[in-house]
């Protein structure tokens, strides 16, 4: 039952979307994805299973990893323009799997 209420909520953010995109204010569109549905449970499950440091050691990194979803659309904004958007799209999503790649790598070593 819970995987059914999960998968209705998606289908629900998905129908969002799809009707912001079409109002006058389509960009709003960009900012349903962003709310922090996967990060409220991450925050939890860490909280309840590793205590409150680890939520503090959880949500600064949180913090940091705004870099690779900005890496992610700065080059999707530049790639746009350049070739065909499938293309673009499969760039950006390159220089976000490569800055996660980053951040973490520094992560480990310097945290």
């Amino acid at each position: 039952m819970g995987l059914l209420i999960k998968a209705v909520l998606g289908a629900a953010v998905v129908v969002l979307i799809g009707i912001l995109a079409k109002t006058k204010n389509y960009y709003i569109a960009g900012l349903i994805p962003l709310f922090p549905t996967f990060a409220l449970i991450a925050h939890y499950i860490v909280v309840t299973e590793r205590g409150v440091e680890a939520l503090r050691a959880t949500v600064i990194f949180g913090m940091w990893s705004i870099i690779p979803y900005f890496v992610y659309l700065a080059s999707l904004w530049v790639f746009s323009a350049m070739m065909r958007v499938p293309l673009a799209l499969g760039a950006a999503v390159a220089l976000w799997c490569l800055s996660a790649w980053v951040l973490i790598a520094l992560w480990t070593r310097f945290h």
